[in-house]
């Protein structure tokens, strides 16, 4: 894959880049991490033509490119608007819409299968464990997203999940892959509930349940693996290349800068969740350029000389590289758990890199011990 060489090592040209087509989500989950979900704030045509003229240019360069549509909802756009946006970027980019489902209906099922997308949906499990994805005024948002999964079982689309666990537990680990395999979806990744953006909610958890929680989801899907499972397939990865002495070679494919482009046209790089933040205590804006003003390659290769918030993340991250024993399977600590656990980015580890990196390595090796398996 072509590359930037800079001070920090090796930044990768993207593999995707992320697109907030408006602000607005018609939930309002109690764990949502964004600042603005109540506000409509479309992005416009301009912003999308701009990214597209970078992105077009890198997809001839790699064999696979993605543009992931992320909200708020995107699918509150509209399927005009959402078009409109889509339409600058060239035939073969795949494009991805990361949704909460309640809007799916076959009109909508019928604009995935004309524009190819490829669809995730966001669902935690069965009513009760779903019970924070809700709207403003408190109803439940559950009986709506399915609903929406109907819609696209009934148009053949198949769909990924993106699942939030604010509890784990040991038992809630094969009850959750029990039921996402009952849904039918064909990969699903685990977010542990995180500090970040507006949810300030504590994420202390006791290591020996999330452990166990890891543990008992790897049990199950070794058991029955009836689907891509993100977080224990990583694992397994990281460790047949540790038992080869090739863990080294795993974390230049986690260098991707992730270009984040907001409804306005400012990119942030690395992490997602400070889009939109621009007014941070000590920071200010966290973008690193606007797409109207900048082309998105040259914001992009702004991280080989890094300067502000940017230059602290990358001293954090090497300090995980001299001091953590898991950073060959993390690549260093997410800059946004950094800021909001601890409100800078030269810090190492945080309740994250706990919750969904170390317990989680360590769950997987407890399985493994626990059922004999051998190398």
């Amino acid at each position: 894959m072509p590359r930037w060489t800079g001070m920090q090592g090796v930044v990768d040209i993207p593999s995707y880049v992320l697109m907030q087509p408006t602000t607005l989500c018609n939930l309002d989950c109690t764990y949502c991490y964004l600042p603005h979900r109540t506000v409509e704030r479309r992005m416009s045509v301009a912003v999308a033509e701009a990214t597209a003229r970078t992105v077009n240019a890198w997809a001839e360069q790699v064999e696979r490119f993605s543009v992931v549509w992320h909200g708020g909802e995107p699918l509150a756009a509209g399927r005009e608007h959402l078009a409109a946006l889509m339409a600058p970027f060239r035939k073969g980019i795949e494009h991805h819409v990361q949704t909460n489902a309640t809007l799916i209906d076959d009109r909508w099922c019928e604009f995935f299968l004309a524009h190819e997308m490829e669809i995730g949906i966001s669902v935690d499990g069965p009513p009760d464990l779903t019970a924070r994805r809700r709207d403003r005024r408190g109803v439940p948002a559950y009986e709506r997203i399915m609903r929406g999964v109907d819609a696209l079982r009934r148009h053949g689309i198949r769909f990924a999940v993106i699942c939030v666990v604010s509890d784990p537990r040991p038992e809630l680990g094969r009850r959750l892959y029990e039921y996402f395999c009952e849904l039918g979806c064909y990969w699903l990744g685990i977010n542990i509930e995180e500090r970040e953006g507006v949810n300030d909610r504590d994420n202390h958890r006791d290591p020996e349940a999330v452990r166990g929680f890891w543990s008992e989801l790897t049990a199950a899907w070794r058991e029955n693996p009836c689907m891509e499972l993100r977080e224990i397939e990583w694992s397994l990865y990281y460790l047949a290349a540790a038992l080869r002495g090739e863990e080294d070679t795993v974390l230049p494919r986690r260098r991707d800068p992730v270009p984040t482009i907001a409804h306005d046209g400012r990119v942030v790089l690395f992490s997602p969740e400070l889009a939109g933040f621009d007014s941070a205590p000590g920071y200010g804006d966290f973008a690193l350029g606007n797409v109207l003003t900048t082309p998105l390659d040259e914001i992009v290769a702004r991280a080989e000389s890094p300067t502000g918030w940017l230059a602290e993340y990358f001293a954090g991250v090497e300090k995980c590289r001299a001091t953590c024993p898991y950073f060959g399977f993390c690549g260093g600590a997410h800059a946004s758990n950094r800021y909001f656990e601890f409100g800078r980015f030269d810090v190492t580890q945080t309740q994250h890199c706990l919750n969904t990196k170390i317990h989680l390595l360590e769950g997987v090796l407890d399985h493994a011990r626990s059922s004999g398996v051998r190398r």
